[in-house]
């Protein structure tokens, strides 16, 4: 059985009362990232209302590495 681990990520767009996202910034963290073996699941904002974020918030998932001494469940 796959085992994953997740990792969430913030940006801040800038702005007082947000903004627009540096997308080069952003492609870049996500690129390096992807570098590292993961893979973006979800992306969304967290709202200020009136149309600004406050933040973008992106979910990152890889395949858990199993350590020698882990057992392997049996289902």
């Amino acid at each position: 059985m796959d085992r994953w681990e997740y990792k969430s990520i913030k940006f801040k767009p800038g702005g007082f009362f947000g903004g627009k996202l540096d997308e080069s910034e952003f492609e870049n963290e996500l690129n390096e990232y992807g570098n590292k073996g993961w893979e973006l699941i979800s992306c969304f904002d967290t709202s200020f209302g009136q149309g600004t974020s406050r933040e973008v918030i992106a979910v990152m998932k890889r395949k858990k590495i199993r350590t020698n001494n882990e057992k392997i469940p049996i289902t």
